[in-house]
C-alpha cells in the first residue's frame, strides 16, 4: 500500500483505469462495500503501508489492484489469509467470471477446491494432482487436509 487513497492505490499500475473499473474491481474484490463506508470513500488516504486499513482491506484492495489492471494471468499467493471464509467464498466467486488463467497458491482447501486442476506439495515436490473429487477419493494428503479444516470450520 502506498501513502496515497484507495483510489490511486487500487488504480496503480493502470493509469488509464477510470472511476467505473476501479469501482468494478472493488466489488470484484468484495472491499467496494468497506471502502464507502469511510467518511472519504475512495478518496480516503491510507496512511504509510495502510496503517488506516485492517489486513483484510489491505488484502482485498490488493486484489483489487490486480483486477484493474486486467493482466492475462492472475497469480495469488495466500492472498485470502485475513479474510473470513464467507468473504473468501465471495471472492473466489467472483474470480470465476474472470475470464483469464488464475494460479491460486493457498494453505486452505476452501480457496482451491473449485480449481481445474490442484497440485499438493510437500517440501517442494508435487505429490498430487487432479480436482477436488479426485484428490478425496485418492484418500492421500489432500484429503487428510481437507478432513482437518472442515473438522475445523
Amino acid at each position: 500500500m502506498f501513502s496515497e487513497t484507495i483510489q490511486e492505490n487500487i488504480a496503480f499500475g493502470n493509469p488509464k483505469a477510470n472511476e467505473n473499473d476501479i469501482i468494478l474491481a472493488a466489488k470484484n474484490a468484495d472491499v467496494h462495500h468497506n471502502i464507502i463506508t469511510f467518511t472519504k470513500g475512495y478518496q480516503t488516504l491510507v496512511g504509510e503501508r495502510g496503517v488506516t486499513l485492517s489486513g483484510g482491506q489491505k488484502q482485498r484492495i490488493s486484489i483489487a489492484r490486480a483486477l484493474v489492471k486486467n493482466p492475462e494471468i492472475l497469480i495469488f499467493d495466500d492472498s485470502l489469509s485475513a479474510v473470513d471464509t464467507q468473504t473468501e467464498t465471495r471472492i473466489i466467486e467472483n474470480l470465476k467470471s474472470q475470464k483469464k488463467t488464475k494460479i491460486i497458491i493457498t494453505h486452505r482447501i476452501s480457496s482451491a477446491k473449485d480449481a481445474d486442476l490442484i497440485l499438493v506439495l510437500d517440501k517442494g515436490e508435487i505429490i498430487e494432482s487432479g480436482n477436488h473429487e479426485q484428490l478425496i477419493q485418492k484418500n492421500g494428503a489432500y484429503r487428510l487436509i481437507y478432513n482437518e479444516q472442515s473438522q475445523n470450520s
